[in-house]
């Protein structure tokens, strides 16, 4: 591996690649460091220590919400700005004829992508400021009086903030290697390492749990790159055409359905439905109204992230929600169609609707062990949390770091063996 980053080096063009995408992920580490003027950063810690949610909104922020920097809500307001619009497409006529005019379609699409995410990183700007708000960490901020103008300035900035993340990010997809968002992500995740390191060294000096910490994450990691991999192959054979005095076609392949074809979606997705109801109960705790806050004070102890019954429910939304993205993802890519207009069919089974039933069929069974295993997962911190306080084993965390490092050396990979080189992937 290690003589095939070498051979990467060598290459002018791919070095210059990789040196472009750390370049722009040290800008994105400057930027993540430019604070918002007027923070209390004391109280600012006690609420995230308090608050599930922010701490997940931190995680795609690359730490900048823990100094409510102009880049706090990373590129977070993308990511829902995408799913949206992939949840969109199948419902909506118009988009879905776009998504089938080729190039100039998923153009448009990937420009209405980028204009929603004005408005939902403004909207997300405005509800966390609120919150921080009413925690007496922003005091001069609001709708009224003199704080109005601070209040836009801060939006505002916060705003272009994440605009100028994900534009980061197209930067380093068009001239760098790898998808640049989900580099991003990445690159914020990893920063946060050596500072849970050394707490756990220096503040709690468990070597054992630490090492058993170690075993675990390199377990989690082999088995999520397994599983990320695994798929299976449908054999595709085509029909031979002849036109004139000349044959065409007939030549096989497969088509390959993972067997986690959602991803670290539904995790996401889960996650921001459980994290909810618990993090508005945590403000009605305190109300005057009995009813309301013996109500609010059962949700934030029994749906709370230390409660049993949150991790139980935890895991079955993820394994609904694998189900339910998958298929919308398959049913966006007209498999069966697209074989029959090219002359493609399954051995034995007949084309158009028989073989999308049959491609179906076979996408469920093999999707029951992708979202077992991600609900396997995404419990994974429930298990280990007794083992150090300060080092959290984020199973959204790792299928970003791990997605992330595949599809980079994948790029790596295709490089270099068009350069006829060996590479990473032996």
């Amino acid at each position: 591996m290690l003589q095939a980053l070498l051979n990467a080096f060598k290459l002018p063009d791919v070095r210059r690649k990789l040196l472009f995408t750390f370049a722009m992920l040290v800008i994105f580490r400057f930027i993540a460091h430019v604070p918002v003027p007027g923070v209390d950063h004391a109280r600012l810690r006690q609420l995230f220590a308090s608050t599930p949610l922010l701490g997940m909104l931190d995680l795609f922020s690359g730490g900048a919400m823990t100094s409510f920097s102009i880049a706090a809500m990373g590129v977070y307001p993308y990511i829902t700005s995408s799913i949206i619009m992939q949840l969109l497409v199948p419902i909506v006529p118009r988009l879905e004829e776009m998504s089938k005019e080729g190039e100039a379609g998923r153009t448009k699409i990937n420009q209405i992508t980028h204009w929603l995410t004005v408005p939902l990183a403004a909207l997300q700007a405005y509800g966390t400021s609120t919150i921080l708000y009413s925690q007496g960490i922003l005091p001069n901020f609001g709708l009224h009086g003199g704080a109005v103008i601070p209040t836009i300035a801060l939006v505002l900035s916060m705003t272009a903030g994440t605009i100028l993340l994900v534009w980061i990010g197209e930067l380093i997809t068009e001239n760098g290697i790898g998808n640049g968002v989900s580099i991003i992500i990445f690159a914020g995740i990893v920063s946060r390492l050596p500072t849970m390191l050394g707490q756990s060294l220096i503040g709690e000096r468990n070597i054992l749990g630490m090492f058993v910490f170690g075993v675990l994450g390199v377990v989690t990691v082999a088995a999520i790159v397994i599983v990320q991999e695994g798929q299976r192959r449908i054999p595709v054979q085509y029909a031979k055409r002849i036109r004139g005095t000349r044959m065409y076609g007939g030549g096989s392949t497969h088509i390959p359905l993972r067997v986690n074809s959602a991803g670290m979606i539904p995790l996401i997705f889960a996650m921001s439905i459980m994290l909810f109801p618990a993090t508005v109960a945590s403000y009605l705790r305190t109300v005057q109204n009995e009813l309301v806050a013996g109500i609010a004070n059962w949700v934030y102890l029994n749906l709370g992230t230390t409660s049993p019954l949150y991790w139980a429910l935890y895991f079955l939304m993820v394994v609904g929600f694998t189900f339910f993205y998958t298929m919308v993802i398959f049913q966006q890519q007209n498999l069966a169609e697209n074989l029959q207009k090219y002359g493609g069919f399954v051995p034995g089974i007949r084309p158009g609707k028989p073989t999308q039933e049959y491609l179906t069929r076979i996408l469920n069974r093999i999707t029951w062990l992708g979202a077992i295993f991600l609900g396997v997962i995404a419990i994974l911190p429930f298990f280990t949390h007794g083992i150090s306080t300060t080092l959290v084993l984020s199973s959204t965390g790792l299928l970003i770091v791990v997605g992330v490092v595949l599809d980079t050396m994948k790029q790596l990979e295709a490089q270099l063996l068009m350069r006829h080189y060996e590479g990473f992937i032996k």
